[in-house]
């Protein structure tokens, strides 16, 4: 989904450039953060999604700051001050007919949200401040590092030598790596980035924390690698009415990591309600495969064997009732409806391979996906990244997916845990092992005339969702983590044989006897 067009308010002798997305019943203004370009975020997978989830539940207004992406440029050796870039947010608002906003800062424009907020309470609805701070040389860099970090910039911007700054998890990822460079560029020149820097380095506000009277709504990430996450914690005590919440992860941008999460937690603060889409979710399995190792051949062989393999996958994964869930970069993607068909169409495809001339390297997992579109969400991410860990010829699968494919036939043995910025704890893995254990079953399961039995815990937990109760609070309620409730949904869909968590509640709802389910 794109904006139809991008205008441009007139703040002083400066134009800033907006887009708005969506007809929800109030406003939100996201004030971005570093720099931005208002066409750029539109061709990154996570943006976009983010962008989407945001414009689902408010009428979404985006601008470039003064200086940054479709925006007027500054003169570097005369920066505006952050009460000046904060006249920009009134002039768009101005622009747009918003009279009352709720604000969104991230990073850098958590500070301008906040000022905007203590100057203009009439004009503020809400406050969402995403990985935001008060001071940046006590939580984002101290002056020595921000000598280097502007060195940088002034000799490699464009290059992407940034993103460690930022997304150290994405480092790796070669399609968001030539973005990020991309977005370099075209948000701003070397020249302007080392100014805006330094700018930057300027902010404190924490002089009008205690004016901000709007309700606010702190979120951030707990190994953050940018901002220090003790700065929403001071934000936490000084703003009154504020609420913190910290979520997992290490990549700073908002439009990394779950995005999913950071705009549920938005959404259910400033609708009241959590949005469930349970008809637009299910359970699955999902595969990552790719080749491996093709240094070795040449550029003619390579496309031959890549072509003939690409055929073969989308041919296997349908003889094992998958679906294609497209591609991204090297990886191909297909899902399942039950873990153990997508293991023995790993191990189909890996013998494929074998016989082609090539390599796989196989990645497995089980959880919630979006039905439209590609598996953009954290269950997507995790396989993507089991894919990369995984070896020549291995099916590396998580520990659930083993779990959940308990009488299967299949074997598998521990590979240990592995530590992702996305989950809470690290994530225990599963080999899929010897071939004479992974015998294709192309065809599907006799239905169980009778649901398998649930445990005690997860009776527990199929009777809160009954309740209508989300992961959070059951797990506040229960005195778990978010990830380990996540973790028994998805035994109950499975053993229950059911698609989604309005399936589980119902489910509940038929089998409740006087002590309940």
């Amino acid at each position: 989904m794109r904006p139809i067009e991008t205008r441009y308010a007139r703040s002083g002798d400066v134009r800033i450039a907006y887009q708005v997305v969506g007809q929800g019943s109030f406003d939100l203004v996201f004030v971005p953060g570093f720099i931005s370009n208002l066409d750029l975020h539109w061709e990154d997978e996570g943006y976009s999604r983010l962008l989407k989830r945001l414009s689902e539940f408010s009428r979404l207004i985006l601008f470039d700051k003064r200086g940054t992406g479709l925006s007027d440029r500054v003169d570097a050796h005369h920066l505006p001050s952050l009460e000046t870039r904060m006249d920009d947010v009134r002039a768009v608002m101005d622009a747009t007919g918003s009279g009352r906003a709720a604000l969104l800062g991230a990073s850098e424009g958590a500070p301008m949200a906040m000022l905007f907020a203590a100057t203009y309470p009439e004009r503020t609805r809400a406050l969402v401040l995403y990985g935001g701070y008060a001071h940046f040389h006590k939580w984002v860099m101290p002056p020595e590092r921000l000598d280097a970090f502007i060195e940088m910039a002034e000799t490699a911007w464009g290059t992407g030598a940034t993103l460690p700054h930022f997304a150290p998890g994405r480092v790796d990822d070669s399609r968001f790596a030539t973005w990020w460079g991309r977005f370099e560029r075209l948000s701003a020149s070397p020249t302007a980035a080392a100014a805006l820097a330094r700018m930057n380095a300027g902010i404190d506000v924490r002089g009008v924390l205690a004016a901000i009277s709007a309700p606010t709504l702190l979120i951030h990430r707990r190994n953050d690698a940018r901002v220090d996450p003790d700065a929403s914690r001071f934000l936490a005590k000084k703003i009154p009415n504020a609420r913190l919440v910290v979520i997992p992860g290490r990549d700073h941008p908002i439009w990394t990591g779950d995005v999913d999460r950071v705009a549920d937690l938005i959404e259910e603060f400033l609708t009241g309600e959590r949005a469930v889409a349970e008809a637009e979710r299910v359970l699955a399995a999902l595969l990552a495969t790719r080749i491996y190792d093709t240094a070795r051949l040449g550029d003619r062989m390579w496309s031959e064997r890549s072509q003939r393999f690409q055929e073969t996958w989308r041919l296997l994964v349908g003889r094992h009732g998958g679906r294609s869930a497209g591609t991204h970069g090297e990886l191909m993607m297909s899902r399942f409806d039950a873990p153990a068909r997508a293991i023995r169409c790993a191990a189909a495809l890996r013998d494929a391979a074998q016989k082609i001339g090539v390599a796989t390297a196989q990645g497995a997992h089980v959880g919630e996906i979006e039905l439209r579109g590609p598996p953009a969400g954290l269950t997507g991410r995790v396989t993507m990244q089991l894919a990369a860990h995984a070896g020549s010829g291995d099916i590396l699968a998580s520990r659930l997916v083993a779990d959940l494919a308990t009488g299967s036939g299949l074997h598998f043995t521990d590979a240990g845990r592995i530590a992702l910025d996305e989950l809470d704890e690290p994530l225990a893995l599963v080999h899929a092992t010897s071939e004479q254990h992974l015998e294709p079953a192309c065809r599907p399961k006799a239905r169980m005339t009778e649901p398998a039995a649930l445990t005690a815990r997860e009776s527990e937990v199929v009777s809160l969702i009954a309740d209508g109760k989300s992961n959070a609070a059951i797990a506040a309620e229960l005195r778990l983590s978010e990830h380990t409730v996540k973790r028994h949904v998805a035994n109950i869909l499975l053993k229950l044989d059911l698609p989604s968590r309005a399936a589980a509640a119902a489910f509940s709802a038929r089998h409740a006897g006087p002590d309940g389910p």
